[in-house]
């Protein structure tokens, strides 16, 4: 098969994804690269929740997630912003398909830890076979993170974590983390490439800090002997045929 992308889309960006994102995916499919797409949806999330009254607190960077909440997160992610991103990019021209991850069981999670964080799940499988003929009809699968578990539980995944896990399961060649910066920034400007240790001393030194420590943290777990690098860049920048650009993320000891 083709090389596989697994894009991570934020959240938060989801709303400003511009034509030139959806002109990106079908450039990476004209190159021969077959896209998959993971989605979040924190912050409309969290703006149902407040609505609603439903109560939540965070901790270590996780959104604690009851019966109720996991109900309106599944309502978010599968019903709005999975829709959303979907029906964009057949707008565009390019045939996707929304599927939440309790479908045909493309994620199977555990609990993480339900006393602490509730319906907060852990990736333990991803349909691979599955997700493989979607792709070989050239259909671009948009992932919304909830994994299914025993007994008919749902269970919410960090996006990330998620996006990860389907990297390191279909074997994929790039892992890019879309949001609405262009990579790391340090004093002197973007970050062109760090390694994990590098990656590591800037998290402690407070360059690396807030929502992108999470998304480090789940580049540098995805990287294996498949997957030499992880990506974040800007979903709305131009790419031409090298793909997207941002930071590179390695092993460390290795060359980008």
């Amino acid at each position: 098969m083709a090389e596989i992308a697994v894009i991570k889309c934020g959240g938060s960006i989801v709303d400003g994804l511009s034509e030139q994102f959806f002109h990106n995916i079908a450039t990476l499919q004209q190159n021969g690269v077959k896209p998959i797409i993971v989605h979040g949806g924190g912050p409309a999330i969290q703006k149902l929740l407040d609505k609603l009254g439903v109560p939540f607190t965070f901790i270590n960077g996780l959104r604690t997630t009851s019966a109720a909440a996991m109900n309106v997160v599944e309502m978010v992610l599968s019903g709005q912003i999975n829709n959303t991103i979907t029906r964009k990019l057949n707008v565009s021209g390019i045939q996707a398909v929304g599927l939440s991850g309790s479908d045909a069981n493309l994620i199977t999670a555990v609990p993480k830890n339900f006393q602490i964080y509730g319906y907060v799940g852990d990736v333990v499988d991803v349909n691979t076979l599955f997700l493989e003929r979607i792709l070989e009809q050239e259909i671009v699968p948009v992932i919304a993170p909830i994994a299914a578990g025993k007994n008919a539980d749902r269970y919410n995944v960090n996006a990330d974590t998620a996006a990860g896990a389907i990297a390191q399961a279909t074997g994929a060649g790039k892992l890019i983390f879309v949001t609405d910066v262009p990579g790391i920034i340090k004093e002197e400007g973007l970050l062109h490439s760090a390694s994990e240790a590098e990656i590591e001393d800037l998290i402690v030194r407070g360059v690396i800090h807030g929502g992108m420590i999470p998304k480090v943290k789940a580049a540098i777990a995805c990287l294996n002997h498949n997957l030499h690098n992880v990506m974040i860049a800007d979903a709305n920048q131009v790419i031409n045929d090298a793909g997207f650009t941002g930071t590179m993320i390695t092993k460390s000891g290795e060359a980008v």
